[in-house]
């Protein structure tokens, strides 16, 4: 599937978008998990400075 979401992203406008993935640790359990988002090209820093 993420194939398929990358492949869509390629074309028109998404190129003004990116796919991001952050671990994030849990801190009840200290298992990590990830979380997936679409952001725009411009807010991926903005994604990952904040917690």
């Amino acid at each position: 599937m993420a194939k398929k979401v990358v492949a869509s992203l390629q074309k028109g406008e998404g190129r003004g978008y990116a796919k991001v993935i952050k671990m994030v640790k849990s801190p009840k359990t200290g298992s990590y998990s990830f979380k997936e988002e679409i952001v725009p090209n411009e807010n991926v820093k903005d994604f990952f400075a904040k917690k």
